[in-house]
């Protein structure tokens, strides 16, 4: 004889055509003090107030088709819990009234929190991990030293700063070992074999190009996909006439500081202004450095909680601050949403302050446009609750979140395939597969089309 499995609902209400309880029951995961409260009261008294309308429409649906649709309400119990539960409600035979079925989606709802949060966590490393990539170029490009990047497979040329390319006329694409003195390839080979197996390398004195100019070499081991790089570090061992060996010249600070896409301020111990970059000037809506310097920072930094006078007494405490978001109001009204990054240093002098200042608002805008055409899609998977089974809906809850991730790293990436691939994690060829299975097959041909 088979054995039938019954499993009880999460709350069961029995009521009368009116609508009003007069038997309840729950299962064993939720609290069953109080319920006879319920008993005599109308079924849109339990519920919340947005609730009420809902829980009138199930009502009059079974007296007239003897059947609901599901619909989710907040339940109120008499012990002050609060669940999102699911009802349908079905006309009983004669007129023994009405019986309302739920169940709790306390679970469902959980596992969408930390989806979502999962997403905003991955989000926050991406955008962490760019500032380390633009900074890093930064220092790549501004070396006085001349610096490439070369294939560890083809010893090819994959990057050049433009110290090298002054200095060596060397580029990429090139084969670098064809650029040693043949004297000194056997060296060289010996040279990247110890780099291989250490990592890393001491400076060793070869000579490059026709000339076999004298360099000082070092070299070292990076991973990178697809395969490992060699990073070369060459310093001129070539004495001007009367002169020891050259010192690696300073990189030009202030051109650099000048030219960065973040605002970029020098403070005194005080907050105010010493020194202020191009970027600065634009988000201050102020002509020239002349008109900022000596101005307190609390001119443009206002917001209350996250003003200058936090951040100033921060900085004093602590010696840092990272990502420090607020509110910058330009002279003329404007506001702009910033994250700032400060470091303090009193060494060779008195307390000087340098922070970084970006402009996040269109970043925050997109991610909250994105935010949000997520949470529309995951309202469209919510509506099957009920419907299917609790594997389906997070399979679908799943490729929902995935779905999104994807388009918010095609949006941040200009449509460019390979960085979005980058960005995700994830080979060309998996995001060719997911691009398929979500129906976006559009943006590849659009891709191709354009590289073809």
């Amino acid at each position: 004889m088979s054995r039938v499995a019954i499993t009880q609902p999460d709350v069961t209400l029995v009521l009368d055509w009116d609508g009003i309880i007069r038997d309840a029951s729950v299962s064993t995961t939720i609290a069953k003090e109080g319920l006879e409260g319920w008993v005599g009261r109308r079924w849109t008294d339990t519920v919340s107030d947005l609730a009420g309308e809902q829980v009138r429409r199930m009502v009059e649906d079974a007296r007239d088709r003897g059947v609901s649709a599901f619909l989710q309400v907040t339940q109120r119990f008499p012990n002050g819990l609060e669940l999102p539960i699911e009802y349908t409600t079905v006309r009983l035979g004669g007129q023994a009234g009405l019986i309302a079925v739920g169940k709790s989606l306390q679970a469902v709802q959980e596992l969408q929190t930390r989806l979502v949060a999962a997403q905003q966590a991955r989000e926050q490393d991406y955008w962490k991990l760019r500032e380390i990539e633009m900074r890093s170029r930064l220092l790549f490009d501004a070396s006085s030293e001349a610096v490439l990047v070369i294939s560890a497979a083809d010893l090819r040329i994959i990057e050049a700063n433009p110290a090298a390319i002054r200095e060596l006329g060397l580029a990429p694409g090139w084969d670098f070992a064809q650029e040693v003195a043949p004297r000194d390839r056997t060296a060289f080979q010996e040279l990247l074999a110890r780099a291989r197996e250490h990592g890393r390398t001491p400076g060793v004195l070869l000579h490059l190009g026709a000339t076999a100019t004298p360099w000082l070499m070092r070299l070292s081991v990076m991973a990178r996909d697809p395969g490992p790089v060699f990073l070369i570090q060459l310093a001129s061992a070539t004495p001007e006439p009367g002169r020891a060996l050259p010192r690696a010249v300073p990189p030009r600070t202030d051109e650099l500081l000048e030219a960065l896409p973040d605002a970029f301020v020098v403070c005194d111990a005080d907050g105010r202004v010493r020194r202020a970059n191009r970027t600065f000037l634009e988000l201050a809506q102020s002509a020239t450095e002349a008109t900022v310097l000596g101005e307190p920072l609390g001119r443009w930094l206002a917001t209350p909680g996250q003003d200058a006078a936090v951040l100033l007494r921060t900085l004093r405490e602590h010696g840092e601050v990272s990502l420090f978001q607020t509110t910058l109001t330009g002279i003329l009204g404007t506001e702009a949403t910033v994250e700032i990054s400060a470091t303090a240093s009193s060494k060779g002098g008195p307390l000087a302050l340098g922070l970084m200042i970006r402009d996040v608002g269109r970043r925050i805008r997109g991610v909250d446009a994105a935010s949000d055409e997520m949470h529309a899609a995951l309202a469209e998977v919510l509506r099957d609750m009920g419907r299917l089974p609790l594997p389906v809906l997070v399979r679908n809850t799943a490729a929902v979140v995935e779905r999104a991730r994807i388009e918010q790293a095609l949006r941040d990436a200009n449509g460019n395939r390979t960085a979005a691939a980058d960005a995700l994690g994830l080979s060309r060829q998996s995001l060719y597969a997911k691009l398929e299975r979500y129906g976006m097959q559009e943006a590849r041909d659009t891709e191709e089309d354009v590289t073809g």
